[in-house]
């Protein structure tokens, strides 16, 4: 099962809402937004041999200044 299966069925599986944010207007931005009672929060979807890139770091520091809360894969961040 790839990484983005398994991220989306954990997230589900916690009754979270998971939108795939395929092309936005910021590069950077995680690959998932979760929604659930009022909250939303954001995942990157990571295989374990792989790392953020610089535009992530940036776009994950942005997101977290607004408050919201931000995951790679099961992990806070």
């Amino acid at each position: 099962m790839k990484q983005t299966d398994k991220i989306r069925k954990h997230w589900e599986s916690k009754g979270w809402l998971v939108v795939n944010l395929i092309k936005t207007n910021k590069n950077g931005i995680p690959d998932y937004m979760m929604l659930k009672n009022g909250k939303t929060i954001f995942v990157e979807s990571k295989e374990d041999w792989d790392r953020l890139s610089k535009i992530q770091e940036y776009r994950i520091k942005q997101i977290k200044q607004h408050g919201f809360k931000v995951y790679v894969n099961e992990n806070e961040i």
